[in-house]
């Protein structure tokens, strides 16, 4: 599958242009081209640049407060409290601030749709890059699905009081996330990210609250107080070390569905708004979170999620309000992906803003197919913290860090970017965040590889 960027600035009206500078004539004709695409779709049957910023920002809470927050508890655990805070924090203002680098790109060339668009064009254009970030992208979101119904079909083992239907539960899971995934804008998806993003809030906190009020954490042992500690404890390996920080990346490495987000927005400026709400929200909720249920749970009676760790009847309450959370952001990922392909199947044709039976048809097939391949990787992959840092190796990297140090150089090109010294600053970080992302993926495949070693081995 291949596609074509255009590197040409949209057309302007001399007579306008002549009024402004460069900079300003650039600037107006990216607002033209947006301005056109949104009177271009009004009338048709399906519009999609329709998103306000308050719906933007119910898809980003969706995507950032979800299921994987129960995760940090874990990797609290792993990593030592002190550390494991110091690293929530500092890795949610590198990600607050590459997303930033990522609007700013996505403004200076609205024609990009996907992240699929912008990694050609970071490459001057290249096919093969285009396509090796369609594999990327499809992969990245396909697993995140596999996610949802892993996690779904565990949650309905825990409300059944069973664990020998778990496949047959992974199919109604896959079911239910299939027919949420139907609307075909994200407008139309961004109503059920509010209810969803609030449910799964609510979840968070019963999880704290119902850690610390119960009289003991499950698997209890008489004796054997909880055991917390600041730092790592004793023995702690690299290779533990590094699954625990790739499960705090990837949730919060959420960059691969911005593009697409802001692709559909009636206003692309006003993108920070809702990226700061849900930025300040994670921070408060990752920490609290991962702290308060790590000092209730201990090292010896942690899981992932922390769900697990709770006594049953309280662990079946809370598992209830994550439900919502699980079927949309699965849900979600796989709209984004479904969004890709049909744009490309349909791109000239007047199907992409119809209601007809090709459009539906189309779209129907595109997300049960995507479901059906998420169902098989998450019976291959049957483990809820191995599946995130399995994730976070192989994408986390590129997604999270690498494309966007590369957008701040591809917007700063020559000396612009060494142009006084808080730019030169500004450009020192990016190398970092560069070499961050290529540590978060040689390391964590590493890390991968070794666990699937241990993993065969044991099986002999």
């Amino acid at each position: 599958m291949a596609s074509t960027i255009s590197n040409e600035t949209p057309a302007l009206d001399v007579e306008k242009a002549t009024q402004f500078s460069t900079s300003e004539v650039d600037f107006i004709a990216r607002d033209d081209l947006i301005a056109r695409q949104i009177v271009e779709e009004s009338g048709r049957e399906v519009q999609y640049r329709t998103c306000s910023w308050q719906k933007t920002a119910a898809l980003l809470f969706s995507e950032y407060i979800c299921l994987a927050v129960l995760s940090f508890p874990w990797s609290f655990s792993v990593l030592g409290l002190v550390p494991a805070l110091i690293l929530t924090i500092g890795m949610a203002l590198i990600c607050l601030y590459t997303s930033l680098v990522l609007w700013k790109y996505c403004l200076q060339y609205p024609e990009l749709r996907d992240i699929c668009d912008i990694g050609q064009k970071l490459f001057g254009g290249s096919l093969i890059a285009y396509n090796i970030t369609v594999a990327f992208f499809i992969l990245n979101n396909l697993f995140i699905q596999a996610l949802h119904v892993l996690v779904g079909a565990r949650l309905l083992n825990t409300l059944s009081n069973s664990s020998q239907c778990t496949i047959v539960f992974a199919v109604i899971t896959s079911c239910i996330c299939f027919l949420f995934t139907l609307p075909r804008t994200l407008s139309q998806m961004s109503y059920a990210g509010f209810f969803s993003a609030g449910s799964m809030g609510i979840a968070i906190l019963l999880t704290v609250i119902f850690a610390g009020v119960q009289s003991h954490p499950a698997g209890y042992i008489a004796g054997s107080e909880p055991i917390v500690t600041i730092i790592p404890i004793r023995g702690t390996t690299f290779v533990q070390g590094m699954s625990a920080f790739l499960n705090i990346t990837f949730t919060l490495a959420g960059q691969a569905a911005i593009p697409s987000f802001i692709a559909e927005m009636k206003n692309p400026k006003d993108f920070p708004k809702a990226l700061y709400l849900v930025t300040i929200a994670e921070i408060i909720l990752y920490t609290l979170c991962g702290a308060l249920v790590y000092h209730f749970v201990g090292n010896q009676y942690m899981t992932a999620p922390a769900l697990a760790s709770l006594q049953p009847v309280l662990k079946k309450i809370t598992f209830c309000f994550a439900i919502p959370i699980i079927v949309f952001l699965g849900s979600l990922y796989s709209s984004v992906s479904a969004r890709f392909i049909f744009f490309r199947l349909f791109k000239n044709s007047t199907h992409l803003h119809s209601n007809s039976a090709i459009a539906w048809t189309t779209w129907i097939m595109i997300i049960a197919a995507s479901w059906v391949i998420a169902f098989i990787i998450a019976q291959i992959v049957p483990f809820f913290s191995d599946l995130l840092s399995l994730m976070c190796a192989l994408f986390g990297g590129w997604f999270g860090f690498i494309f966007w140090a590369m957008a701040y150089f591809y917007l700063n090109p020559g000396q612009k970017k060494w142009n006084g010294a808080l730019k030169s600053m500004e450009t020192i970080m990016n190398y970092f965040i560069f070499a961050l992302g290529i540590f978060i993926l040689i390391g964590g495949l590493y890390v991968r590889w070794i666990f699937c070693d241990l993993f065969f081995e044991g099986l002999n």
